[in-house]
């Protein structure tokens, strides 16, 4: 769409969203941070689910044309990866013009003759802001009752775009700010950054983490391998005096426990025990490329992160691994984008912490190049590096490489194209 019609079908977008909350009242949590977003997402649904109609946004919607499209319906992903950052740009014009009139014609009479009963009572949204101004936006359309903060961190993901780490946090903090008193604000708070918001906010603050003195703490965290093979984590829920286990299969790392502890007081706001949301929490499968678990070629295991990347989930991810057993452990890293000034001395600080953990280190694309560089500082054998410029070129390189029973993490921006080499070597 040219740039006066996307304006006009973004703004039609977002007055059907504005009418339609107001007719059916839905109850809004928010979900924002610069890590683990999509994964509280979905745990938060996965809790909620069963005792509420409940609908989230899917994917990356998160955006002026996302957060309307997941209030106005649900709608089929053949029609949503039109206009997801996946979507070739320029292309399928006729097909995404056709689907938001879909969506207009559709919303409308949904308002005229739209049933309360059909309507889902809670919506989980997820708030990004790739820039300034981008969550004061968001809560133009629908400002949450509930909000959630994941993990910020000292060098988030677009920070590029902002003045610094500070200015990404005011930026993320808005979605608390504009709390009604009566309101819940659910931050991780093993995060000092975000754990500095909290003051900003007129409702009701439940801290959740790892460490002593948050409200809602994970203890007892463990990755669990059964034969060998890895399967999943456990980790015990501890909140006012009581504590309940809690098992996750196929999904890794930190990151999955805390999605489930926010998931977990986003229950408790709602007057679930905490036993019935361990229950829930046994079918969360986490969304897809992350720290995800899947068989790959020569009997090797692959842990998926290929979604994205920042400083902070690049070294949960590291850390993921150094904690499994395996063989030989193979990293597969590449770029982490928007980071701006601080992109040399995050990606050095990747590759000392790589050398520590990996026997093998395949990096992609030109910033990969500092981490192998610094690995190789770092006292990993220099023959046991490789770089590449590119994913494709990744795949020619590990034709040779991979051996039986190797655990290999992939992980890099989404604009690295990762999910190629996964795709390349996952079991078939």
């Amino acid at each position: 769409m040219k740039s006066g019609l996307k304006n006009l079908a973004t703004w039609i977008l977002k007055v059907l969203a504005q009418w339609t909350i107001r007719k059916y009242k839905p109850g809004i949590i928010g979900v924002t941070g610069s890590v683990g977003k999509t994964g509280t997402k979905e745990a938060i649904y996965t809790v909620l689910r069963n005792i509420r109609r409940a609908r989230m946004s899917r994917g990356n919607f998160n955006s002026e044309i996302g957060l309307p499209l997941t209030i106005l319906g649900d709608w089929p992903d053949g029609n949503l990866h039109l206009l997801s950052r996946e979507a070739p740009p320029g292309k399928n014009k006729i097909r995404k013009a056709l689907f938001i009139l879909k969506v207009i014609l559709a919303s409308v009479a949904k308002l005229a003759f739209g049933s309360h009963a059909a309507y889902p009572e809670i919506l989980v949204l997820e708030y990004g802001a790739d820039k300034p101004g981008d969550i004061a936006k968001l809560l133009d359309i629908v400002k949450p009752q509930l909000s959630v903060i994941t993990a910020i961190g000292a060098v988030p993901v677009h920070v590029e775009f902002y003045s610094g780490p500070e200015a990404v946090a005011r930026e993320k903090c808005r979605l608390i700010e504009h709390l009604p008193s009566h309101g819940f604000a659910i931050v991780n708070g093993d995060d000092e950054t975000v754990l500095a918001l909290k003051d900003k906010t007129r409702a009701h603050v439940i801290t959740f983490g790892f460490n002593e003195g948050v409200e809602l703490r994970i203890t007892n965290f463990e990755h669990r391998t059964q034969d060998g093979v890895p399967k999943g984590i456990s980790f015990k829920l501890n909140y006012g005096g009581s504590f309940v286990p809690v098992r996750i299969d196929g999904s890794f790392g930190r990151a999955v426990a805390y999605a489930a502890a926010a998931a977990a007081g986003v229950g408790i706001v709602f007057g679930i025990h905490l036993v019935r949301v361990t229950e829930a929490l046994i079918y969360y499968e986490g969304p897809p490329h992350r720290m995800k678990l899947i068989p790959g070629i020569k009997n090797t295991f692959i842990i998926d992160d290929s979604y994205n990347a920042s400083p902070l989930s690049m070294e949960s991810a590291i850390q993921t691994v150094r904690s499994l057993t395996a063989l030989r452990k193979v990293g597969i890293l590449g770029d982490m984008l928007e980071i701006g000034k601080y992109s040399i001395q995050a990606h050095e600080q990747v590759g000392k912490l790589a050398a520590k953990v990996f026997d093998v280190l395949l990096t992609v694309g030109p910033r990969g190049k500092f981490i192998a560089d610094a690995a190789k500082q770092a006292g990993l054998s220099r023959r046991n590096i490789i770089s590449v410029d590119n994913a494709d070129e990744a795949i020619l390189s590990l034709q040779d490489l991979l051996k039986k029973g190797d655990l290999v993490l992939i992980k890099g921006s989404h604009a690295v194209h990762l999910e190629k080499i996964v795709k390349e070597i996952k079991q078939i």
